[in-house]
């Protein structure tokens, strides 16, 4: 079979912006926080349901963040940071790190991880990571972290989030 002399290449869309949007939200996600800290030891923080697991050796979790996102630069440059998985009791915590402007980390109680980034008290799981590598995919950019160190919180139910609202677990 003789090869294409042009490497095939994706159709334009044939939807709208808001109706793939629509669409991803049929998919139901947990609901992260990813922390970290600047260079200058400020907390930064926000919201992600973006998160997965890629690898269980060596183990490898991903994430991605808006190109344009205020805190693309920390968390490109910094060497290490957290994903804390929320339980289904911290739903204002996600409503809190998703708004702009808002002073995220005011009366939030945390602790510091094995390398420096805050871990959320109560969160069900966290994942401590090394900064691995990036991807620039579109208008975001794919983050993916070597897991250094994880815990979870047994019997937590976790946080979902679907169809634009919050919900948790309920066993079928």
């Amino acid at each position: 079979m003789p090869v294409p002399a042009v490497p095939p290449q994706a159709r334009a869309p044939s939807f709208s912006a808001a109706e793939f949007r629509q669409g991803l939200s049929m998919f139901a996600t947990g609901v992260t926080i990813v922390t970290a800290r600047r260079a200058d030891g400020q907390l930064i923080g926000l919201t992600a349901n973006s998160f997965n697991s890629v690898s269980l050796n060596p183990p490898l979790v991903l994430w991605s963040l808006a190109q344009a996102a205020s805190s693309m630069a920390a968390l490109s440059a910094g060497s290490h940071y957290a994903i804390n998985i929320l339980a289904s009791d911290q739903k204002a915590l996600a409503e809190r790190f998703a708004k702009r402007g808002a002073d995220r980390w005011s009366g939030v109680a945390w602790h510091e991880g094995v390398a420096g980034a805050p871990l959320l008290d109560g969160a069900a799981a966290v994942f401590e990571c090394f900064n691995r590598s990036r991807y620039e995919e579109g208008d975001h950019v794919i983050f993916v972290g070597e897991v250094e160190h994880c815990a979870h919180r047994p019997g937590a139910s976790p946080l979902l989030f679907h169809g634009g609202r919050f919900y948790t677990e309920h066993p079928l």
